[in-house]
């Protein structure tokens, strides 16, 4: 079930360069002039070519997302914590003991990890991206939201 809007948004994974960037700009897109939404890893990696193909796909551009980290963050205000891995969520609990903030864990695989041709990777992408998109929409609504 759908909830009110956040007032701030942060999704979190490992390394902050596929599942929580695409999920921040996912939210972005449907609720970004109402939310304020970031995104960070336990630990920042490298950029991944993948998850540009699959974004511009939906049209979302993530050229300019750079990898950071829990300790990068300007701000740590967030009313929620959304984890896609479980480092991420062992951070994201450790962040509740000292501020009232709600931790969410959605767990989400790692889409990295799939083997076989470019296709049959490109779609493990694919599917992390869908996923997420579901996720995010059933948990904090369409109503309002802009639409893909």
């Amino acid at each position: 079930m759908a909830a009110d809007l956040p007032g701030a948004l942060l999704f979190a994974c490992t390394q902050n360069v596929i599942r929580s960037p695409m999920a921040a700009t996912i939210a972005r897109h449907f609720y970004g002039s109402r939310v304020f939404i970031a995104s960070c890893g336990v630990k920042p990696g490298e950029p991944d070519p993948f998850v540009d193909i699959i974004m511009d796909e939906i049209g979302m551009d993530m050229r300019k997302h750079r990898p950071q980290s829990f300790a990068d963050l300007e701000d740590s205000s967030f009313d929620i914590v959304v984890s896609l891995s479980p480092e991420a969520h062992h951070r994201a609990l450790e962040m509740t003991r000292t501020m009232a903030i709600e931790a969410e864990y959605w767990p989400t695989m790692d889409p990295s990890a799939a083997m076989g041709s470019r296709e049959q990777i490109l779609d493990a992408y694919r599917d992390v991206r869908d996923v997420l998109m579901r996720r995010i929409r059933g948990r904090f609504g369409v109503h309002g939201a802009r639409g893909v």
